[in-house]
């Protein structure tokens, strides 16, 4: 699955992004910074306008491996949408980050009141979080891995 099938643009129906991007506000994070940590409480997420966010996962007794790479249009964080709604990878903005941030309470609300969201929204979070899962065993693999463990 390319990264590209997992942007909400091409996920959701255009009545279903609107009522999400009227909850939106815009923010941004300069180069460096933290968006969240992994085992902290997920309670928002983020559509990339501009720049980029790397995904890592904590590995003991190492540095964190960056696990994939996200810009334009994609989703960081999937957490916000499973309790017990706990990071599962940390986010860091590699470059300047332009984003529209969402309430994940609030995006919740929207979805059990309009059971056809819901079902457009968890299936969009589901071919992310697919994707990303995917991304990790692989980055894993071949950080950690026999060489070339990582390779299709």
């Amino acid at each position: 699955m390319s990264a590209m099938a997992t942007t909400m643009l091409s996920a959701l129906p255009a009545e279903h992004r609107g009522r999400l991007m009227r909850i939106a506000r815009d923010v941004a994070f300069p180069a460096g910074a933290r968006l969240f940590e992994e085992g902290g409480h997920a309670d928002r997420f983020w559509i990339v306008r501009t720049g980029t966010v790397a995904l890592d996962m904590h590995v003991p007794g190492r540095r964190s491996p960056v696990i994939e790479t996200l810009g334009h249009g994609q989703l960081v964080g999937w957490s916000w949408m499973f309790s017990p709604y706990v990071w599962q990878l940390g986010a860091e903005a590699t470059t300047p980050v332009r984003a529209h941030e969402f309430d994940a309470l609030a995006v919740r609300l929207m979805c059990e009141d309009d059971p056809e969201l819901g079902v457009s929204v968890g299936q969009w979070v589901g071919r992310v979080l697919a994707h990303r899962l995917h991304a990790a065993r692989t980055r894993l693999l071949d950080l950690y891995g026999p060489h070339g463990g990582g390779s299709p």
